[in-house]
């Protein structure tokens, strides 16, 4: 307990099934909260159950619609004039995140302004996972508790004991994370180089490293419409690899990205429950990341240390 200020959680509809989940963890009760909708497509969350003086936690994954994240900014504002002690957003898929600099010119950086809306509505906190990029934490001025897929990934590769096992990014921004898997797993790492012709769409790609013989894992903080992953396993396939799993923490899969993987060499791709997903593929694993973040909501709420939340 921080202070003499009681623990809520609450959820906002995208991650209720992701909620549901931590407060069980935590041996509690969701917070009861409602959703009116209006006839023009408004809507206006309200808590069913005072939250004055409270350390509220409010779990909601801000992938598209923009609406999740406009309901999440309603939730923390209602609760900052219900008079809650400390509003926390646990956003466990914070999205916006490609949109981190001004890779052209004339464009927005929506992930700036995501996190200046967050600080507008009043959040005292952010609890998130594997962010696009480590950076956007900066562009908070208030605390920010960013965890790792790694946490529940590493474990999990380490109990298939796979031989000759190499890491893999699927793209040069990735090798700072799959360096450090290579790292703690103690493996070899290969890169992977591409070219865009446009959001979404890879002009070329090259496979940086001896993949023959090797069982390959790739690492990713999302897959969307998996045409980087399944390009990279198919040129790791060409290349000689023994098998080829993929990991990545937040899964989008848009449009026909479960197909494509269906139809890859990818023998497994693990993910977790950042974001619901209806899980039709036997290829796919969904690992989930409740007990971490109940573990560090608990931590925040008595204001101990996370650190023994990280694996690497």
């Amino acid at each position: 307990m921080y202070g003499n200020a009681p623990m809520k959680i609450f959820s906002c509809r995208a991650s209720s099934h992701l909620a549901q989940r931590i407060a069980e963890k935590l041996g509690v009760e969701l917070g009861k909260s409602t959703v009116t909708e209006f006839s023009d497509g408004e809507f206006q969350p309200c808590f069913n159950e005072s939250v004055r003086g409270d350390m509220v936690f409010i779990v909601q994954s801000t992938n598209p619609p923009a609406d999740n994240l406009f309901e999440l900014l309603l939730m923390i504002d209602a609760a900052k004039r219900a008079s809650a002690y400390k509003v926390i957003a646990v956003i466990p898929y914070y999205g916006f995140a490609r949109q981190d600099r001004k890779d052209r010119p004339r464009v927005s950086i929506g992930a700036k302004l995501s996190s200046d809306l967050l600080g507008t509505a009043g959040v005292d906190r952010i609890i998130t996972m594997d962010l696009h990029a480590d950076q956007i934490q900066g562009f908070f001025n208030v605390p920010v508790d960013h965890l790792y897929g790694s946490a529940i990934f590493a474990p999990y590769i380490e109990k298939l004991k796979l031989s000759n096992l190499t890491v893999s990014a699927p793209d040069m921004g990735g090798s700072k994370r799959a360096n450090a898997y290579s790292r703690h797993l103690q493996s070899e790492m290969v890169l992977c180089y591409k070219l865009r012709k446009k959001p979404n769409v890879i002009e070329e790609m090259s496979v940086l490293g001896d993949v023959e013989g090797r069982n390959v894992i790739i690492i990713d903080d999302m897959v969307d419409t998996a045409g980087t992953l399944v390009l990279a396993a198919q040129k790791m396939h060409e290349k000689g690899a023994a098998s080829i799993r993929a990991f990545a923490t937040h899964p989008i899969l848009s449009g026909n990205a479960v197909q494509r993987i269906e139809e890859s060499p990818i023998t497994e791709l693990v993910v977790t429950d950042s974001v619901p997903f209806v899980n039709k593929s036997e290829k796919i694993k969904v690992l989930s990341i409740a007990e971490i973040f109940a573990t560090t909501i608990q931590a925040v709420n008595h204001n101990e240390s996370i650190s023994t939340n990280f694996v690497f």
